[in-house]
């Protein structure tokens, strides 16, 4: 494996970095000026990592030569990368890079039970990066040949086991070990190497998972991911994950060993890097933040609420190659309850059969574009509806119950996601980052996710995060400067009550004194949206006062004084209530939800709208 110097943050002055996707290397280039680090151009090319071409740096180097075009200056010496910069302005002081070509990092885990330590191998896999193929458990309904099946029939380029406290019983988690070794799997990539597997387990069974996998794998035995029942642990096998990634996974992928010796730190999986810089700005700014990207054929969501990361992935939830999918799960009726026309099942179909045999092409009519739209919302809420259900607290742990819990709606293994807590909402993919105007990119953030309280949006505006998510691994500062300077997009802030209200009555006040001192007051009626202008950088001081049995987060009733961001889209103020008040069947939908794509600025009017 390369050796990466340790690298002092003060001398960086120019990063170069890249994301290899699977279609498309996107790079970037960051400087510091005039006393901030700023993006100052971006190029992109092809991916090479497939034939005809079998190797990933000509994508890189092509990516790299576009930066080189419209900059004017030279960072390539024939077909490597010039690091650190040299003092005629040639070169950088840092390249880093990213990776999920030739399908990212996927793995399979394994635990003992399959809501506690099986699913806390989950999230420290997801938090990796990786793709979660399957998750075997001892009490999952299979028996141990359709799990052996099941591991051969996958091929993962990792699998991580854990089950068990430390000082516990070690039968089962033996008998996962030796289910593995039967399978004896073969990784996806490359045929001269043994497959890495990652044993974060009771410690008292390390020595007999040893003796069943240490001829057969490449085994690593790192701390147990539940040393405790009340605690999880997963930095150890999420550190080691990344590790094994470089050694094995990228070292085995055409053309990694050269780009592996290119870069100043170590590669990261795309996802991971996407979560490595939503943690920062959350740490940095003290925020609970949820992030999404939604993709062709997957949606990624990225939550951190008081300091605890989670993110999972959707794999068939996506806007081309799973298009499908999304309508068979959330049904014809929930997503033709977001199309603001009438249109009857069999035309929906059909746009979504030609979205199939066509699955790179965009809209091309406005009727289109709505229809696309309204299944990304679908697409969102299942994605997060499948986020809330893995971000939850410790399972199986004891806790003190007072009498006032027992009365309680919610029960001890609730999500952690807190709604009314959120601080930061970003989107990012292309349904989202390249919506032809940023009021889509808003509506569809706001009715997918349905945030509560005070929530600031904002979206991905080129597909940077994951460079700046591996740049924040050596240079912090310089990341979180371009990601809100450069990166995000701010869309504005969104104020919606919890609650509901008789129709057409008040649900809550809203009276804002501006940077000039002017002042003015917004009365929201249940069902009503209303923008307020309010530009990107300016802020205003708001007493927003909900009505009886509603809440903006002081508790129902109670006003409370809050500092609004704008953007450019503005002040979203949502008297629609949680959850939206929407029926598929119900005569007037189509004028309700016409009347909130009015609100939102969203749609030029929309003329006949032909058949399918």
């Amino acid at each position: 494996m390369a050796e990466y110097p340790k690298l002092d943050p003060s001398r960086i002055r120019s990063i170069l970095a890249t994301d290899c996707g699977s279609t498309t290397t996107k790079a970037i280039l960051v400087e510091y000026r005039e006393g901030e680090y700023r993006l100052i151009v971006r190029g992109e090319a092809p991916t090479t990592v497939e034939a005809p071409f079998e190797d990933v740096t000509k994508g890189v180097l092509n990516a790299i030569e576009e930066v080189e075009e419209l900059c004017g200056r030279t960072f390539l010496d024939g077909d490597s990368i010039i690091t650190p910069s040299r003092g005629n302005g040639t070169g950088a002081d840092l390249y880093v890079s990213t990776s999920s070509a030739g399908g990212g990092l996927q793995m399979v885990v394994a635990g003992v039970v399959k809501t506690m330590t099986a699913e806390s191998a989950e999230r420290a896999a997801l938090g990796a990066g990786a793709i979660v193929m399957d998750a075997l458990a001892s009490n999952d309904g299979r028996r141990p040949h359709e799990q052996i099946a099941r591991i051969r029939q996958l091929r993962p380029d990792m699998i991580l086991l854990s089950g068990g406290i430390d000082g516990g019983a070690v039968g089962h988690v033996v008998k996962l070990s030796e289910i593995i070794a039967a399978a004896d799997p073969k990784p996806r990539l490359g045929s001269s190497y043994q497959l890495p597997v990652i044993y974060a387990g009771n410690n008292m069974a390390a020595e007999q998972v040893v003796d069943s996998l240490g001829d057969r794998t490449d085994l690593s035995v790192v701390d147990n991911l539940r040393p405790i029942m009340e605690r999880e642990n997963l930095g150890p096998a999420r550190d080691k994950i990344h590790d094994l990634f470089m050694e094995h996974v990228m070292a085995q992928a055409p053309g990694y060993r050269k780009l592996m010796e290119w870069v100043g730190v170590p590669i990261m999986p795309t996802p991971g890097a996407v979560g490595n810089i939503i943690q920062t700005i959350a740490r940095q700014q003290n925020l609970d933040v949820i992030g999404v990207d939604i993709g062709g054929a997957t949606t990624d969501v990225f939550s951190v609420f008081g300091e605890k990361f989670n993110r999972t992935v959707s794999a068939n939830l996506g806007m081309s190659y799973s298009i499908s999918n999304v309508l068979a799960e959330a049904g014809v009726e929930n997503v033709m309850r977001w199309v603001p026309f009438s249109m009857d099942e069999k035309g929906l179909r059909n746009r979504i059969r030609n979205k199939m045999i066509r699955p790179t092409t965009i809209p091309h009519s406005l009727e289109e574009l709505m229809v696309e739209q309204a299944l990304a919302r679908e697409a969102l809420r299942l994605a997060f509806e499948q986020h809330k259900v893995m971000a939850v607290g410790l399972r199986g742990v004891q806790k003190e119950r007072t009498v006032s819990d027992t009365f309680e709606q919610t029960g001890s293994d609730d999500t952690i996601v807190d709604m009314m807590s959120l601080d930061l909402l970003i989107g990012s993919g292309g349904v989202l980052s390249h919506a032809p105007r940023r009021h889509q990119s808003a509506m569809m953030l706001i009715d997918a996710f349905l945030p509560v309280g005070v929530t600031r949006l904002g979206v991905d505006s080129i597909f940077m995060m994951p460079q700046l998510g591996v740049l924040a691994e050596v240079h912090p500062e310089a990341a979180t400067e371009v990601f809100e300077k450069d990166c995000l997009i701010w869309l504005g802030t969104n104020v919606a009550p919890r609650g509901a209200a008789k129709a057409g009555r008040p649900m809550f006040t809203a009276t804002f004194t501006r940077e000039d001192g002017a002042s003015e007051s917004h009365e929201i009626a249940f069902g009503e949206v209303k923008l307020v202008p309010l530009g990107l950088g300016e802020t205003v001081r708001a007493k927003l006062s909900p009505a009886k049995g509603c809440d903006l987060g002081s508790g129902p009733g109670k006003s409370a004084d809050r500092t609004l961001h704008g953007g450019v889209v503005g002040l979203i103020l949502d008297g629609r209530g949680r959850p939206l008040p929407i029926d598929p069947d119900d005569s007037d939908r189509v004028d309700r939800v016409q009347s909130w794509v009015d609100a939102f600025e969203a749609y030029p009017p929309l003329g006949p709208v032909p058949a399918a």
